[in-house]
């Protein structure tokens, strides 16, 4: 059963792991998930940041832990080695990527907020993966255009993971199609945005909720129909698109 900092429900039900961004119609599904397959296999260090992340209060920001469960499993499946992340918030994702990755492995990381990835650098290093991250602090767009113009970095990540400024997805997307490999994975975060994404015009949404929606649909709508990637999106977390670059 759930520990103290483990999942657990409210009174009205609802469930109260942090990150929790579940599209299951079942909490209760969605804690028998957790319990049975993700607490029990979770790496100490994952564990450890996650209780941390849940005690900030942007904590909503962070990546659920099945699903850092699932990229963790994802990028060892694809034997990934140079990754690149954009939006960090305390690292969670990135432990789970620098975990995955082998000895020499490299994680680009960009961030506008190097305070919050330093809550989870502390425990990022005791995990002995800090070598395989070069974080840099700034948006993202100048960094990925400066890449592109210099020539080397074509096509040679192998995972690339976006979970940030929804407004900007489009434009990473262009971006990042060059720089991933054929055959490498982008991962874009958020994609059902909440159920949002088939939500009425009129449904009552929280203000940042219906301000990115239309960015979200716009992105999905772009993806779907992007002959250089096929796609798959996932209802893990709060929505999940792999795109696995083909030409």
């Amino acid at each position: 059963m759930a520990t103290n900092g483990e999942a657990k429900q409210n009174q009205n039900g609802r469930h109260q792991e942090v990150g929790h961004k579940s599209l299951l119609q079942s909490d209760a599904l969605y804690q028998y998930i957790l319990e049975t397959s993700v607490y029990p296999t979770e790496p100490a260090p994952m564990k450890e940041l996650r209780e941390v992340t849940a005690k900030h209060p942007w904590n909503i920001m962070t990546t659920s832990a099945d699903e850092g469960q699932f990229l963790n499993l994802l990028l060892k499946l694809i034997n990934a080695k140079n990754t690149m992340e954009i939006g960090v918030y305390t690292g969670y994702s990135l432990l789970s990527t620098a975990l995955a990755l082998p000895h020499d492995g490299k994680i680009l990381a960009l961030d506008i907020n190097r305070e919050n990835y330093e809550i989870g650098l502390p425990i990022i290093q005791k995990a002995g993966v800090a070598h395989k991250i070069d974080f840099r602090e700034g948006p993202a767009l100048p960094v990925l255009d400066e890449m592109i113009e210099d020539g080397q970095y074509h096509g040679t990540f192998d995972f690339i993971f976006v979970d940030a400024d929804k407004d900007n997805y489009i434009n990473y997307h262009k971006r990042l199609i060059d720089l991933v490999k054929v055959g490498g994975v982008i991962g874009y975060d958020n994609t059902l945005w909440n159920g949002s994404v088939v939500a009425p015009p009129d449904a009552p949404l929280r203000k940042y909720v219906r301000y990115y929606r239309d960015f979200v649909l716009e992105l999905n709508k772009a993806l779907a129909a992007d002959s250089r990637i096929e796609i798959c999106m996932l209802p893990v977390g709060d929505g999940i698109t792999l795109c696995r670059r083909i030409s």
